[in-house]
């Protein structure tokens, strides 16, 4: 049996290839190796040998891929999903800095004061929702908040859920590391939703409590957006 040894060059010429991939999981939430090679266009053998680097190095990990409905035959697909040191590779770098400052504001100001901090920090929900909605009418509620929560720094998706409605996905969290010290900044993003909404909304999981996304449940409704304040002035 003949054995090929992998030169230095040469894994140093995949480490581009390597990020796309843990960037496209990053992306589009928890992904099989199928699905990454359809959208990085490489063969699937490509993407296992780099996912395989990719657990070495700790920065993804495998998981039994969750079935919706009605599960056919046979064993459920793995799922590649970011390991937490995964995500400090991309744009938590401050993430000390975050919790540091959130504990001085807890023990100097109070829980009132964390509360108020993190609904503020999601303003953003309610002041762009509306100009999403105006924007793109057919756009149903989660897919409005879907683009509302990318432009702020979530890569966010919806998928459709049998009768339910559907599920808001957010595939990355700028504030993760942070909010699994301080569930109060997933609070206000829940409240936040539910209050442009108009309803009752349930947060599903959370990558702060060491679920590959978060996902929230949206009921199927169609509304016109909630007038803020100034609009209402």
């Amino acid at each position: 049996m003949e054995f090929v040894r992998t030169s230095t060059a040469q894994r140093e010429g995949d480490a581009p290839t390597r990020d796309r991939v843990a960037r496209t999981i990053l992306e589009n939430g928890p992904s099989t190796a199928a699905e990454l090679a359809v959208r990085l266009d490489l063969t699937p053998a490509a993407v296992r040998r780099h996912l395989d680097h990719l657990a070495d190095e700790g920065v993804v990990e495998s998981r039994d891929q969750k079935v919706y409905g009605t599960r056919g035959r046979g064993r459920p697909a793995k799922v590649f999903v970011l390991t937490e040191a995964g995500r400090d590779s991309f744009d938590q770098q401050y993430d000390d800095l975050a919790v540091q400052a959130m504990r001085f504001l807890a023990e100097t100001q109070g829980e009132d004061a964390v509360v108020e901090f993190a609904r503020r920090r999601v303003a953003f929900v309610e002041r762009d929702y509306a100009a999403v909605v105006a924007a793109d009418p057919e756009l149903t509620p989660a897919e409005a908040l879907a683009r509302v929560f990318t432009q702020n720094g979530y890569a966010a998706s919806v998928r459709e859920l049998p009768v339910v409605g559907e599920q808001l996905c957010q595939q990355h969290c700028p504030v993760s590391h942070v909010a699994h010290e301080f569930p109060q900044l997933c609070e206000a993003e829940t409240e936040a939703i539910a209050s442009v909404l108009g309803t009752h909304v349930q947060r599903l999981a959370t990558i702060a409590h060491g679920d590959g996304v978060c996902t929230t449940c949206i009921p199927q409704i169609r509304q016109t957006p909630k007038t803020s304040e100034k609009e209402k002035a």
